[in-house]
Order: C-alpha cells, then sequence, then structure tokens
C-alpha cells in the first residue's frame, strides 16, 4: 500500500510524463504523410533535372550539327524517333539483365496508352506551328495559359482544387510573361489557332497521363515501355512526310560516331526524363508537374547562357525574376496548405 505522498508523487509523474509527450511533435503527425512528402519532393527535383539535361543536349546537337543542313531546316522529329529507339532498347536490356519487370505486349494496353502518344504529337507539331506563326515571348504567354488550363482540368477530372495563393501564383507569372512582350505582343488568327490547339493538346497530354497512372495497371517500365514504342511508330512515318529522313540520309556529315553516341546519351537521358515525368505526376499530380515544367526554364536559360553563349536580354531577366516569384509564391501555398491538413488530422484524432 502506498501512503499519500507516494499517490502524489505518482500522478505528478504522470503528469509530467503527459505533458512531455504532448510537447513533443514529430517531424509530420503522420509518417505516411512525410514519406508522402518526401517522394514529392525528389520526384521534382529528379524531373527537373532529367528535363534540363535533355534540352542541353539537344541544343548541344543542334549546335554541333544543324550548320550541316540547310538554312532553315532541322531533325527535331527524327532526333524524338532516334531518342525514343534508344529508350526502348534501353528498357528492352535492362529487362533482358533482370534488373526490371516489362509485361508482355498486349494490344488492348496499347490502346488504353495511345491516347498520351497521340497527345504529345499533337503538342510537338502545334508547338512547332506556333513558333512559325508567333513571336517567342506570345508562345510564353500562352504556356502559362496552359498552366492555367491545367489547373482547371485539374480540379474537373481529378476533384483537386488550388488554393488562392496558386491562382495569385498563376497570376504573377502570367502578367510577367505579358510585361515581357509588351513590345512584341502581335498575333494573327493562324497563330491563334496554333496556340489554343498546342494549349488544349499539352493540358490533354498532362492529365491524360495522371489518369493513365492511376488507371492503367503497368509497372513505370511498362508505361516508359509503352510510350516510347508508340511514340516511335507515330512519329517514324512523319519523318518521312516531312522529308527529314530523307535529308537525314543525305547528309553524310551526319553518319558519324560523335553524332551516334551523342544520340544515344540523348536517349538515355530520355530514359530517365519518361521515369521521372511519369513519378513525378504520380506523387504531385497534374498542376504540380506543369509548374515545375516552367520553372524548368529557368536553370535552362541560365545554363544556356553560361555554356552556349546564349543572349539573355533584360526582358528575359525581369521574365526569370517574375517566374522565381511565381514559384516561390506556388511553393510557399504548396507547404501551407500541407501543414493545415496535417494540423485537421491531428484535431480530428
Amino acid at each position: 500500500m502506498m501512503n499519500a505522498s507516494e499517490e502524489k508523487d505518482v500522478e505528478l509523474q504522470k503528469l509530467l510524463i503527459e505533458e512531455d509527450g504532448t510537447n513533443k511533435q514529430s517531424p509530420p503527425a503522420n509518417k505516411a504523410e512525410y514519406v508522402s512528402r518526401v517522394k514529392a519532393f525528389t520526384s521534382c527535383v529528379i524531373y527537373s533535372t532529367s528535363s534540363c539535361s535533355m534540352v542541353l543536349v539537344n541544343k548541344s546537337l543542334a549546335s554541333s550539327f544543324n550548320h550541316f543542313l540547310e538554312e532553315g531546316a532541322n531533325l527535331n522529329i527524327l532526333l524524338v524517333v532516334f531518342q525514343a529507339v534508344i529508350t526502348l532498347l534501353a528498357v528492352i536490356f535492362s529487362k533482358k539483365c533482370g534488373w526490371i519487370e516489362v509485361p508482355k505486349f498486349d494490344k488492348s494496353v496499347a490502346a488504353k496508352w495511345a491516347p498520351i502518344n497521340i497527345c504529345f504529337c499533337l503538342m510537338l507539331f502545334t508547338g512547332m506551328a506556333s513558333l512559325q506563326h508567333n513571336s517567342v515571348p506570345m508562345v510564353s504567354i500562352f504556356k502559362n495559359l496552359t498552366n492555367i488550363l491545367i489547373t482547371l482540368g485539374d480540379y474537373y477530372f481529378f476533384g483537386k482544387s488550388a488554393e488562392l495563393l496558386v491562382w495569385l501564383a498563376f497570376g504573377i507569372m502570367l502578367a510577367g510573361a505579358v510585361f515581357a512582350a509588351r513590345e512584341d505582343i502581335s498575333i494573327t488568327f493562324i497563330g491563334l489557332f496554333w496556340m489554343a490547339t498546342n494549349c488544349m493538346s499539352t493540358a490533354g497530354y498532362i492529365l491524360y497521363m495522371k489518369h493513365a497512372t492511376n488507371t492503367i495497371k503497368l509497372t513505370k517500365f511498362g508505361m516508359i515501355f509503352y510510350n516510347n514504342l508508340l511514340c516511335a511508330l507515330f512519329l517514324f512515318p512523319c519523318t518521312i512526310w516531312n522529308g527529314q529522313l530523307d535529308r537525314f540520309l543525305q547528309t553524310e556529315a551526319l553518319h558519324t560516331f560523335d553524332y551516334a553516341w551523342k544520340n544515344v546519351f540523348a536517349g538515355l537521358i530520355g530514359f530517365l526524363l519518361n521515369f521521372a515525368s511519369l513519378n513525378c505526376v504520380e506523387n504531385t499530380g497534374p498542376t504540380t508537374y506543369a509548374i515545375v515544367g516552367s520553372l524548368t526554364k529557368i536553370p535552362i536559360t541560365l545554363l544556356g547562357w553560361y555554356l552556349f553563349k546564349s543572349v539573355i536580354t533584360p526582358e528575359t531577366w525581369f521574365f526569370i525574376g517574375i517566374s522565381m516569384t511565381g514559384g516561390f509564391l506556388y511553393s510557399y501555398a504548396k507547404i501551407k496548405s500541407a501543414k493545415e491538413q496535417e494540423k485537421g488530422q491531428v484535431e480530428n484524432k
């Protein structure tokens, strides 16, 4: 039996333990949510890094070999086909070595995945056409409108609403693009048509990718396999139609080991970019994926200036600053939203 003094000591110790327990807050209230945040952050970093690498490698290919072609000619679509084939071979080789699992080809799965590649091809062609009929600053304005369209689609199709600060971030980035293009704002009906088509195909590509990653029962490497197989099948006939394949075959200066290994390297980066894109959309969502893609243009611009001596105009510096402001505001909005959700979960327990 404990006396009254001992009982008071025990009760006091219990109170101290309970108080100490309430003051200790785990990094997040929920370990699964913490892991989810880490996955989201790392997937964004990997996607941004691989996207930068792909653009810079293709820029290197263009700056090193385009002078062998006629003025104004390029092999952009053929390069996409080359890199899709290399990525496809990398998947098959990895499967043969037992490093990854890829299911056997299934026509029904290919049919479900095909809309992604159709949207990708439309995005590619309408993007080229829009650059022919619009100035680069005008294209930048519409690219920011595309982010807004993706956010609306994210809400309509997946029920994911955006916070007020996210819309403010979009507004700042769009206003910055308009201000940077203020001396070069001009548009024609045909230019508007191609830009609107590019916005819709880009939004469709990203939103359907989210739908596919949620509904099609495939590993990510299986998705990469179908993505690149269908991409090569859809785009190769286009290279025959627009003469890029014939132009490549007739340009002997491109039939070198240097050109070949750079395309192989670009294809391997494409393998990583495919994985990173699917991973980023799955772990974050279409809106964040689109924002990360937009913000990736900042390091690409700076690295292009450093590596390829590209000229950065005052308007471009201004646009970079505005984009960074919008990006920071978007990040703050997401962090604030996550904290509020965590607080709500703690209160409900």
